[in-house]
């Protein structure tokens, strides 16, 4: 795992990601998945631009997938948007990092 970012499992997830509070960015990735592998630099540059402001999580769709189907998962890669617990945003695919940083700027400055 790339450091400043951490790996959550289904056994984990709520404590990690919907109890502790605060922001979090969650990416649903796979090992196979090539798109994910490009988003990773972008994760690990997010994370310690955010640090401290934002915790990085990221979690295997495919050895987790009561999470990825509890949170209805259909492409990879998935990013999630928390805050304090409730999902606030959804991105899909490969994306910026400009554009990945301007919606987790909306989040923060609210």
């Amino acid at each position: 795992m790339q450091q400043g970012i951490i790996s959550i499992t289904d056994a984990t997830f709520d404590d990690e990601v919907l109890t502790r509070g605060g922001v979090v960015l969650l990416d649903f990735w796979a090992e196979w998945c090539r798109p994910c592998k490009m988003l990773a630099p972008i994760l690990s540059d997010i994370a310690d631009d955010y640090q401290g402001a934002l915790r990085v999580a990221k979690i295997n769709a495919d050895d987790n997938q009561a999470s990825a189907e509890r949170y209805a998962v259909r492409g990879l890669p998935t990013l999630l948007l928390f805050v304090d617990g409730v999902e606030r945003e959804r991105l899909v695919g490969s994306i910026s990092k400009t554009r990945l940083a301007a919606v987790i700027d909306n989040y923060l400055e609210a």
